[in-house]
């Protein structure tokens, strides 16, 4: 008996310590996985941001999740590094944004718009920071220019930044810029994007970027991805207004494959894009680890296709340039800032119950100092425990709640929707599950 007792003692020695070693080498994998990501990041310099923003938004009275968030996604056409050979023509110094949405998630974390602003657009831009120096205000300028601005090699991003804020009266809470590898990386990682190619002129295509696309359904990835959504001459009338379209339906064909559980559900994809995705993006200081990215990508988890709505900016042709056409545009930017879909409807996650007067504590707080509020900047712990679940593919939850938002109070939401919404909004609604195939060119 005592020979026994011996042996099951010793049997449980090694198992404890067979556990041990796996738990150690368990995180120190995991402890690899969080350091590769977060030095993968790359953070631009908020010292340009306007000294005159937006104030920051509250949640609505009664609401259990939070302000709303805004968010600008910026999409450089640099040409430093690997990008050159996706993007085609000649090495050129600095960037310019080849596409920016502003990304409004709603204060009930069930809707969202994003809001495409033409390239084009001739709009005022403020004063910004470059090279060390404050440029002077302009007017009645490209959109775009304000991305080159200081001819940077990253870009710009404050600048743009600046110029949105102006023009809308929103705050942004987060600016995000992507370059042509990353996307063509992540396009490819999810095993490509199901998009429907319209009538295009492939001699031109082949000719200018060396890519063909066949009209109808089609599996994009690589750089067939990136031409899909930069591409401007071959599609219509080689306007910036019909790439906006197809920039539109390819991401809602984006978040179509990343809902897919196929796609979610295996954590070296979780991984490898989690990768690709930090060595491609270029965000603001407060995004600066992995944690805080996963948590802001969170508050999407409960937006369903049918709620995410996607516009361009009312506008007309002016020249070879385009106007954004008023009282239009700012009814838009009012539809935002109140915190309302579309067509009007309050999504702000207020109680019908509550009411704003009783509810001093619904005030702006945050600081653009304040990286813990403004953000909700993770713990390392939390940020440890945020690589695990991703390494484990689980499905993650947290609560970002940045304070920075809309310029409109709390209050704003019960006011009533602006009557009648434009046709210059409502004719150009496109819904993250809408046909394919609709709408995806201009012109001829």
């Amino acid at each position: 008996m005592t020979t026994v007792g011996r042996g099951r003692s010793r049997a449980l020695r090694i198992s404890v310590a067979v556990v041990a070693i796996f738990a150690v080498a368990i995180s120190g994998m995991l402890g690899y996985v969080y350091l590769h990501l977060n030095s993968n990041i790359k953070t631009f310099s908020e010292v340009g941001l306007s000294p005159s923003r937006p104030p920051s938004a509250t949640a609505a009275p009664g609401s259990t999740t939070g302000p709303p968030i805004n968010l600008l996604l910026i999409g450089s056409d640099s040409r430093s590094g690997e990008n050159l050979g996706l993007g085609g023509g000649a090495a050129v110094d600095g960037a310019r944004s080849d596409t920016t949405i502003l990304i409004h998630i709603s204060g009930d974390r069930k809707h969202a718009i994003g809001v495409s602003i033409p390239r084009d657009s001739l709009v005022d831009i403020p004063a910004c920071y470059a090279n060390g120096a404050w440029m002077p205000a302009q007017t009645h300028v490209m959109f775009n220019s304000a991305f080159a601005e200081g001819n940077l090699p990253g870009g710009n991003p404050t600048c743009t930044q600046n110029t949105v804020e102006s023009m809308t009266g929103i705050r942004i809470d987060h600016t995000i810029v992507a370059d042509f590898v990353g996307f063509a990386n992540m396009s490819t990682l999810i095993g490509g994007v199901t998009v429907c190619v319209p009538t295009v002129d492939n001699t031109y295509l082949e000719h200018a970027y060396g890519v063909t696309l066949t009209p109808g359904m089609q599996n994009l990835t690589g750089q067939a991805a990136v031409e899909y959504v930069r591409a401007r001459e071959g599609f219509g009338d080689n306007s910036d207004i019909g790439r906006m379209k197809r920039q539109q339906a390819f991401l809602s064909a984006l978040m179509k494959k990343m809902l897919d559980a196929g796609t979610l559900s295996n954590p070296i994809t979780i991984y490898q894009l989690a990768d690709a995705a930090t060595s491609s993006l270029t965000v603001d200081s407060y995004l600066d680890s992995v944690g805080a990215l996963v948590s802001l990508a969170t508050q999407l988890k409960s937006v369903s296709l049918s709620n995410i709505e996607f516009v361009t900016t009312p506008w007309q042709y002016d020249g070879a340039r385009v106007d954004l056409i008023q009282p239009d545009t700012d009814i838009l930017w009012s539809l935002l800032r109140e915190d309302r879909t579309l067509e009007g409807q309050d999504v702000s996650g207020a109680s019908p119950s509550s009411d704003a007067s009783q509810n001093p504590s619904a005030s702006p707080t945050s600081s653009p100092s304040a990286k813990a509020n403004v953000a909700g900047a993770p713990s390392a712990a939390a940020e440890r425990l945020t690589v695990e679940r991703l390494g484990a593919g689980l499905g993650l939850s947290s609560s970002l709640g940045p304070t920075a938002g809309p310029s409109a109070s709390a209050g704003a939401s019960a006011s009533s929707a602006p009557t009648p919404i434009p046709s210059g909004i409502t004719n150009n609604i496109r819904r993250a599950d809408s046909n394919a195939c609709s709408d995806l060119s201009y012109g001829n």
